[in-house]
C-alpha cells in the first residue's frame, strides 16, 4: 500500500463558554441572589498513536479540525458544559511540530496520548463575585479563546526492515515478492516516491523506501524522505543489482550516504542482497557476491525474483535476521 506520510493540519481547541447573570427565584423576593453559573471549558485537541501504519490517509482530503466549544453557564449555580476533547489519531512513528513555535512530539508507542492545543477557559458567572461588599453583583465575564495552530506531521516509520539501495536495485519487486504489498515496479528509477509496506509470513514488517542519489544527505533528489524513515528501522536490507557493472562502487555509495547523514544510520544491523542474478550468468554473480562479501563484511543473499524457493530462502532469512 502506498503511504501518505506528510501533511499539514489546521486545528482549533474550543473557546470557553460564557460566565452569565443570573438570579435565584424565591416566592416575594425576585432577586433573591445571584446564581449564573461559570462557563465550561473548551475541548482541548490531543494526537493519539495506533498501530495502523495508513491512518494518516484519513486526512487525505480534511486539513481543518475545530473542538467544540464549553457551554455558558446557567441558572441555579450550574455551570456550562465542558466541550469533549477531540482526540486525534496518528500512526506509530509520527513526528508532530507546531509551526508557531517549533514545540515537537513524537508518537513512539501505540496509546501514547500528548496535548496539541489547550481549550479556552470558562467565563465567571456573577455568583463568583458575590461578596460581603457586594452583595447583588452584575457582574461576569466571557469565555476566553481557544487556540489554533497549524501543525507539520511526519511519519517516520517503526518499520522491522528497510529496504535500501540504488534507484531500481529490486526493492519494490523484492516486497511483493515476499509479503502482500503491491507496490508499484517499473524499469525507471524513483519509481518510489513514497514508502511501501509489506508483512511477511512471520508478521516482521518491511518497508521498501524511496531511492536515493549521490549528494541524498545534502538532500538532493528523495534523500531526506528516504533517509527520515530510514533511521527508525530495525534493520536494513541493502539490495544491490547484479546489473551494475560495479557493484562494490553501488554498495559503498549508500553506504557512505548513510554515514554523512549520521545519526546512527550506518551502525545498523545490515543483511546484503545481491538482487537480479537471473540478469547473469552463475559465473558473475558468484564473482560479484564474492566482490560484495569482502567489503561489506558479510555473507551475501543472491536473490532472482523468477526462482520462487529462491525468495522463499532469502524471505525466511530476512525474518531470521531479525530476531
Amino acid at each position: 500500500m502506498s503511504l501518505i506520510d506528510e501533511l499539514q493540519l489546521d486545528l482549533k481547541s474550543g473557546h470557553g463558554g460564557d460566565g452569565v447573570v443570573r438570579w435565584r427565584q424565591e416566592k416575594y423576593r425576585p432577586l433573591a441572589g445571584p446564581s449564573g453559573g461559570n462557563g465550561g471549558t473548551g475541548a482541548a485537541v490531543y494526537a493519539e498513536a495506533v498501530s495502523d501504519l495508513s491512518y494518516l490517509d484519513f486526512y487525505r482530503h480534511k486539513k481543518l479540525f475545530q473542538a467544540p466549544h464549553g457551554r455558558e453557564g446557567g441558572s441555579d449555580s450550574l455551570e456550562g458544559k465542558n466541550g469533549d476533547d477531540l482526540v486525534l489519531f496518528f500512526p506509530r512513528g509520527t513526528v508532530i511540530t507546531r509551526q508557531s513555535d517549533g514545540e515537537q512530539w513524537s508518537l513512539e508507542e501505540n496509546s501514547q496520548r500528548v496535548l496539541l492545543l489547550k481549550g479556552g477557559r470558562g467565563g465567571l458567572g456573577n455568583e463568583y463575585f458575590k461578596s460581603s461588599r457586594n452583595t447583588s453583583p452584575y457582574e461576569s465575564t466571557p469565555g476566553q479563546p481557544g487556540e489554533q495552530d497549524i501543525f507539520d506531521v511526519e511519519l517516520q516509520l517503526f518499520a522491522d526492515i528497510g529496504l535500501v539501495g540504488l534507484p531500481s536495485a529490486g526493492k519494490s519487486t523484492l516486497l511483493n515478492a515476499v509479503t502482500n504489498a503491491k507496490s508499484k515496479v517499473a524499469a525507471y528509477h524513483f519509481t518510489t516516491l513514497d514508502p511501501h509496506l509489506g508483512v511477511l509470513a512471520s508478521g516482521k514488517v518491511m518497508a521498501d523506501l524511496p531511492g536515493i542519489i549521490e549528494g541524498a544527505s545534502e538532500g538532493k533528489g528523495l534523500g531526506f524522505k528516504f533517509l527520515r524513515h530510514i533511521k527508525r528501522t530495525k534493520v536494513v536490507a541493502h539490495l544491490v543489482s547484479c546489473e551494475y557493472e560495479d557493484v562494490v562502487a553501488a554498495y559503498t555509495g549508500i553506504r557512505h550516504e548513510l554515514e554523512e547523514y549520521g545519526q546512527g544510520l550506518a551502525d545498523k544491523r545490515e543483511i546484503v542482497i545481491l538482487s537480479k542474478t537471473d540478469e547473469c550468468t552463475e559465473d558473475e554473480w558468484k564473482k560479484k557476491k564474492k566482490e560484495l562479501e569482502k567489503v561489506s563484511g558479510a555473507t551475501v543473499l543472491p536473490l532472482s525474483a523468477f526462482d520462487d524457493e529462491n525468495v522463499k530462502e532469502v524471505g525466511e532469512k530476512l525474518s531470521a535476521f531479525c530476531e
